[in-house]
């Protein structure tokens, strides 16, 4: 472990983070962290905590953390997609060469739908692209 500690700790939640602020500057030199916020990455809303007000430094840090989670979150999106796409192959794979009759009534008619939900709308997304475009 590094012996350097950050100066700010993020606690992921589901739609954003808890904000510590990190001190070891203390008497038993002790890893305090002491909560200064809480962020929503959705609506981009920050909360200080308790009755604290934060300084420049703190929404600097917390501002930089938020657009760093946004572009992460977003590449995993995209990679979940490229994921979905293989697993469709593989679906595809597995209803040609190794799925039973029983298996396939299982789960046929949910794939269907979702097959056409998912067209329905890139065909849509793709018409509207083609005419602004």
């Amino acid at each position: 472990m590094s012996t350097i500690l950050p100066e700010y700790y993020f606690r992921v939640r589901e739609n954003g983070a808890a904000v510590f602020k990190i001190d070891t500057e203390n008497r038993q030199r002790r890893i305090e962290m002491d909560q200064i916020a809480v962020v929503n990455i959705r609506n981009g809303e920050v909360k200080p905590q308790g009755r604290r007000s934060l300084s420049d430094a703190d929404k600097a840090e917390i501002t930089r953390w938020m657009e760093e989670r946004k572009a992460l979150l977003s590449l995993r999106d995209l990679d979940d997609i490229h994921r979905a796409v293989d697993h469709l192959n593989l679906t595809t794979q597995w209803a040609q060469s190794k799925a039973t009759d029983e298996q396939l009534e299982d789960v046929t008619d949910r794939l269907l739908m979702a097959m056409h939900d998912l067209r329905s709308v890139l065909v849509r997304k793709k018409s509207d692209r083609i005419s602004k475009g």
